[in-house]
């Protein structure tokens, strides 16, 4: 649920000499059904010359799954909150909130470059002056994302898929995301996804949940005064929206350590698009099989 409040749409623009080293990527999961074209009407979409826009109809977190289906033997577990990471016996010991360490001979790093920063253990001194001074630069905007579901055949009256919303103080885009994604069915309840915009996201950040939900409801209220009453409302806090300042000159990612090798990566070391995602892993791979 988190994946579809937080992802709108992939972009790929041919025109750029890194997208068309891309473009197998695309290709690929465009084949597979990962991607499609966005087809549904888009209100306030400015698209750039040479752009093409996809959806990925299951939610972006398809994505994921499909090239973790490709890493044959790989165990996957979600939802790891990690704490420490230290030194023991030229491995890394990796702590958790809840569960025994673990010990690991390499460890990649992706999360927003904040939460690196805020990792203890041996992490805190291999980590030195001038990269942490790199990390420190790295900064995100903020947003609130809220989804509305709805049960089966319940029918959402607007002429459009997604608006942009301008000269609006809470709101900058809104989402029906069944009929975005074009996997309208009677079969399925829609949902709609809003999201509201940096100032408001930043002045709202550590606000009350419960009442920045109200608030962004009685905005979409105004904006789209025929929507039903929905079955359920999730409204996700995004403190890492996108990243602003990326680490300069990183190349993708960052070695804090060779012998065992910690390395990290990541948008907040390119750019907050998929592309900038792909750059990050390639860089990323390169690195890890040096060490291998």
């Amino acid at each position: 649920m988190c994946s579809m409040l937080n992802i709108l749409f992939v972009c790929y623009v041919s025109s750029s000499l890194c997208r068309l080293l891309h473009f197998s990527f695309y290709e690929e999961l465009l084949s597979h059904g990962i991607l499609q074209q966005l087809t549904a009407p888009i209100e306030g979409m400015v698209v750039k010359k040479g752009s093409c826009n996809y959806v990925a109809p299951q939610g972006i977190s398809s994505i994921v799954k499909y090239y973790l289906k490709q890493s044959a033997g790989a165990d996957v577990f979600y939802e790891q909150h990690v704490t420490h990471i230290s030194l023991r016996d030229g491995k890394w010991e990796v702590f958790r909130k809840t569960g025994p360490p673990e010990l690991f001979d390499i460890v990649i790093l992706t999360m927003p470059v904040p939460q690196i920063l805020h990792l203890q253990g041996d992490i805190v001194n291999i980590i030195n002056e001038s990269q942490k001074q790199q990390l420190e630069s790295v900064s995100y905007s903020s947003r609130y994302a809220l989804g509305l579901f709805y049960e089966a055949g319940t029918w959402i009256d607007v002429p459009w898929a997604a608006q942009y919303i301008t000269n609006n103080p809470c709101i900058r885009f809104i989402s029906i995301d069944n009929k975005k994604r074009n996997i309208e069915s009677p079969e399925i309840g829609p949902s709609v996804v809003v999201h509201t915009t940096v100032t408001f996201g930043s002045e709202y950040l550590d606000s009350d949940p419960t009442e920045v939900q109200q608030l962004i409801l009685s905005y979409l209220e105004r904006i789209v005064p025929s929507l039903p009453k929905p079955s359920s409302i999730k409204c996700q806090k995004w403190r890492y929206s996108q990243v602003t300042k990326a680490v300069p000159n990183s190349l993708g990612q960052m070695i804090l350590h060779t012998q065992p090798l910690l390395v990290c990566g990541g948008d907040g070391f390119t750019r907050s698009n998929f592309d900038g995602c792909i750059d990050s892993a390639m860089s990323l791979a390169e690195v890890v099989k040096s060490h291998l």
